[in-house]
C-alpha cells in the first residue's frame, strides 16, 4: 500500500513538473519585444477606450509592444479582428453572436472568431430629460431617439428592444448618433431620448445627469421577457439608486463584453498574452470600477458564447475553468 501511495505521488509530482516546464517553454518561444499587439477599443467618451488602453499597458508591462486604438467600438472592432487589423478587440457579446452566427445585422456567418475572456457587463441606459412625455419604451412612439451610430453594438441594442416591445423603427424619428452625440442634442432640444449600452457609470451620461433634469426609461415587464427570451444573451440587472442621481433601482438589462482575438494567432503566442494579461491584471482594474469589480480570473469565461482561441482555451483549462464552447 505505501509503495503504491509513493507511487502515485511521484506521478502527481512528475506530471506538475511537466506542466511547468512546457508553460516555461511556451514562453521562452514567444520573444515578447518583437511582437505588436493592437488592441481596438472605442470612443474616448465611452469606457471601452480607457479599458482597453488599460490592457495594453498590461501587455507593456510584460515586454510586448502595444497600442490600443480609438474605434466606433464594435461593429469596428469585429471588423478590424475579421480583417487582420487588430490582435485584440473589445465587443459585446449581442454584437459577437449576430457576426458569428450570421444574423441581424450580419448575414454571413463569421466562425473563425475567438474569444480570450470575459469583461464587464454593459447595462443597455435608456435616457431623456424631464419633461419630454416619455416614461415607458412605448412612449418612444413619435419621438426623436437617437439609436446609436449604425450597426454598432449600441444600435443592435435598441433594435431589439424595439422589436421586443412590438416597435419598429418607422414608429420614432430615430438618428444614427452616437450615444455622445444624441446626448448633446438632447440638450439642445434636438433629440428626446438616447440609447446608452455601457458599462456603469458613463462619463458622458453622468454629465447630463448632473447638468440636467435626467430621466432613466426602465427597460421591464412584457417587453423584457420578450428580449431575453428570443435572445439569452441578455439579462436582468437594475441601474442602481444614485448612480446617476436617481433616487431608486431602475430595471434594465445587461450583456457581457467579451475580448476578442485575432484567430490566426498561434496558440503559444494567445497562451502568452493570456497569461502577461492575468500577472498584470491590476493595471487593468485600476483603469475603471466597471473592470475592477468584474475583471478578474475568479469569473472564468462560461459566459462566452463563442470558442476561446485554443491557446485561451489552454491556460483557462490550466486554471481550472470549464470551456464550454471549445471541445
Amino acid at each position: 500500500m505505501k509503495k503504491i501511495f509513493k507511487s502515485i505521488v511521484l506521478f502527481v509530482s512528475l506530471f506538475a513538473i511537466l506542466l511547468t516546464f512546457a508553460s516555461t517553454k511556451i514562453a521562452a518561444e514567444i520573444d515578447r519585444s518583437k511582437e505588436f499587439i493592437t488592441i481596438a477599443t472605442g470612443p474616448s467618451s465611452g469606457i471601452y477606450f480607457p479599458i482597453g488602453g488599460a490592457f495594453a499597458e498590461a501587455l507593456k508591462a510584460g515586454g510586448y509592444k502595444t497600442s490600443s486604438q480609438a474605434t466606433g467600438a464594435s461593429a469596428e472592432n469585429l471588423t478590424m479582428i475579421l480583417k487582420g487589423e487588430a490582435e485584440l478587440a473589445i465587443a459585446m457579446q449581442d454584437s459577437v453572436m449576430q457576426a458569428y452566427e450570421g444574423f441581424g445585422a450580419y448575414k454571413t456567418p463569421s466562425k473563425q472568431l475567438r474569444a480570450l475572456m470575459r469583461l464587464w457587463p454593459n447595462v443597455v441606459q435608456l435616457i431623456t430629460v424631464k419633461g419630454s412625455g416619455i416614461t415607458t419604451v412605448a412612449d418612444l412612439k413619435g419621438k426623436k431617439v437617437g439609436v446609436g451610430a449604425a450597426n454598432s453594438g449600441v444600435e443592435l441594442n435598441a433594435r431589439m428592444i424595439y422589436e421586443a416591445y412590438g416597435l419598429t423603427y418607422a414608429d420614432s424619428k430615430v438618428d444614427y448618433l452616437s450615444y455622445g452625440e444624441a446626448i448633446d442634442q438632447m440638450k439642445n432640444g434636438q433629440c428626446d431620448a438616447a440609447f446608452v449600452t455601457s458599462g456603469l457609470p458613463n462619463g458622458t451620461v453622468t454629465e447630463l445627469a448632473t447638468s440636467y433634469d435626467m430621466v432613466i426609461i426602465p427597460i421591464d415587464g412584457a417587453g423584457r421577457d420578450n428580449l431575453i427570451a428570443k435572445y439569452p444573451f441578455f439579462a436582468e440587472t437594475v441601474i442602481p439608486k444614485d448612480v446617476y442621481n436617481n433616487k431608486e433601482d431602475i430595471q434594465s438589462v445587461f450583456v457581457y463584453n467579451i475580448m476578442l482575438v485575432n484567430g490566426d494567432l498561434s496558440d503559444e503566442l494567445v497562451y502568452d498574452l493570456t497569461k502577461v494579461i492575468f500577472e498584470n491584471i491590476k493595471v487593468v482594474k485600476a483603469s475603471h470600477n466597471s473592470a475592477d469589480k468584474n475583471i478578474d480570473i475568479s469569473f472564468g469565461v462560461d459566459d462566452i458564447k463563442i470558442p476561446l482561441h485554443n491557446g485561451a482555451a489552454k491556460y483557462w483549462k490550466e486554471k481550472g475553468f470549464a470551456t464550454p464552447q471549445n471541445k
